[in-house]
Order: C-alpha cells, then sequence, then structure tokens
C-alpha cells in the first residue's frame, strides 16, 4: 500500500505535467484552481488516478479534494480500505475484485473450465 507521501508526490508530479511546470514550483497545499487546473485537467487526473491506484473515482473528485494535500489524505485512505491480497495466492482476485450479484451465489469450484475453457 503506497504511503500518503508517495502518493503526494505522484500527484505533485501529474498536476506538474498538466501545467507544464516543475514539480517543485507545485505547492501541495495551494487550491489546483489557483494553478490553471480546469475541468479537462481534472477528468484527466481522475483517469491517471484510476490506472494508477485501481480506483473507482468521481469525475469531480478534484473538485471536492481541491488541493494535492487533499487528494493524497482521501487516496491514501481509499486505497488502505482495500483488503490485502492472500500472500498465499497473489494473482488471485479479492472479494472486492468479484462482480456484485446480491441476488446471486457466487461458487467457485476449483479445477473447473469456464466458458473461455469451452470449444466455440
Amino acid at each position: 500500500m503506497p504511503s500518503e507521501t508517495l502518493i503526494r508526490d505522484w500527484l505533485t508530479q501529474r498536476v506538474a505535467e498538466y501545467l507544464e511546470r516543475s514539480p517543485g514550483d507545485i505547492d501541495p497545499s495551494a487550491m489546483l484552481a489557483e494553478y490553471g487546473m480546469d475541468s479537462v485537467y481534472a477528468m484527466s487526473l481522475c483517469g491517471d488516478i484510476e490506472a494508477e491506484y485501481d480506483l473507482d473515482v468521481e469525475p469531480t473528485l478534484a473538485w471536492t479534494h481541491p488541493t494535492i494535500d487533499a487528494l493524497a489524505a482521501h487516496l491514501t485512505e481509499r486505497v488502505g480500505d482495500r483488503p490485502a491480497p492472500d500472500p498465499a495466492f497473489p494473482d488471485q482476485p479479492t472479494p472486492a475484485d468479484l462482480p456484485a450479484f446480491p441476488d446471486q451465489p457466487t461458487r467457485v469450484v476449483p479445477d473447473q473450465p469456464t466458458p473461455a475453457d469451452l470449444p466455440a
């Protein structure tokens, strides 16, 4: 799980790239709008966050958490809420990865073919 500092540094780098500035010129406590961060950049940042941290985020995230510090704190909390993978099965999906069908039981049968394994 990435620390808040790592997330803050990553966000600072991304914002600096969008704004064509040096990361050292970006104050993580400043409002993103003060740097000229518009809705197009905010949407792009949301897409980057989703890809980097495997999270679904609202497109308004940069407006509800308007500083890099606020975004980093929020994302750290979100990333920390995910269950850790079982070290015995590192490539297995966690319950959060599985589709939610509340009215259908989920049953896993080991060593059974999946529809993709069957001939067409």
